[in-house]
């Protein structure tokens, strides 16, 4: 019986072994190391897990608070990007290649401006209270800012870009033969947009609700600063663990959480829409 000769190894992978090496040995040190503190600080043991179920703990409250306010500024950022997406596939040429200038020079804004930019607009002297009562529609000013309104609407805006390009994506490719046969069999617009078009696009929702969902988990800069404090979500209670308390084992355990819980999501995304189509790369 004669060996079957050995592969040989691509010239292309023996260039990329060494800095493949070394992304992994930076990414997966500083997880394993993660993990490990959270399960051998302050103590060995799963005492930073069990402190989720413990009734005087506030944890099962800050999870519970971040879950919530991602969950909202999902739908209504999903929404309002499929509003846009719509509108940029049905307009010229010429209105969409603007339309989606406006909406990449959005990344190229620092989140912290973005954040200050509301402070300035909703606070208590801001330019919308003084603008209704100088119309007289209030008497008091109205508070915007620290509480979970003041972090939705930031929250909100930040993430609207980030829903309407997996959504474009998925909207531009479908046929639309297939939309005026609906119509030409008698459905009318909006038959044809809920039996049709939207069922087209659910991959694309489905990708932009969980893009803007594991975004939105993460969220730090936002929430300390609209919220004032008032507002704690699972990143900044993170870094209070960090910097203040020096709890280490239980931001290592939170952290690990949402690391697993992006995972699991992200895992979700790539069974309904490949990846690299979310920032509009090609689909094979």
């Amino acid at each position: 019986m004669v060996a079957r000769p050995l592969r040989r190894l691509s010239p292309g992978w023996i260039l990329v072994a060494p800095f493949l090496a070394l992304v992994l040995t930076l990414f997966l040190g500083p997880i394993i190391n993660v993990l490990w503190l959270s399960i051998t600080d302050p103590e060995p043991g799963l005492g930073n897990y069990a402190a989720l179920f413990a009734e005087e703990s506030s944890l099962a409250r800050i999870i519970w608070t971040t879950l919530r306010i991602c969950i909202l500024t999902t739908v209504i950022s999903v929404l309002l990007g499929y509003s846009i997406a719509y509108a940029m596939v049905h307009v010229r040429d010429s209105s969409r290649s603007r339309m989606l200038a406006l909406l990449l020079v959005s990344f190229w804004i620092s989140v912290l401006v973005r954040t200050f930019s509301w402070l300035m607009l909703l606070g208590r002297n801001g330019l919308v209270n003084n603008s209704l009562e100088a119309v007289g529609l209030i008497s008091q000013p109205i508070e915007f800012m620290r509480n979970e309104l003041g972090v939705l609407i930031g929250m909100v805006h930040y993430m609207v870009p980030y829903a309407v390009l997996p959504l474009l994506a998925s909207m531009q490719v479908i046929d639309t033969r297939v939309l005026s046969a609906s119509r030409s069999l008698g459905a009318t617009g909006g038959q044809t947009f809920w039996r049709i078009y939207l069922p087209l696009t659910k991959p694309g929702l489905i990708a932009a609700a969980l893009l803007v969902f594991i975004i939105s988990l993460g969220f730090y800069v936002t929430p300390a600063i609209l919220g004032g404090g008032k507002v704690l979500m699972v990143a900044e209670y993170i870094s209070v663990q960090l910097l203040v308390t020096l709890r280490w084992g239980t931001a290592a355990m939170l952290a690990a959480l949402m690391l697993a819980g992006v995972l699991a999501l992200l895992f979700v995304m790539s069974r309904f829409m490949k990846l690299s189509t979310i920032f509009g790369g090609a689909r094979t």
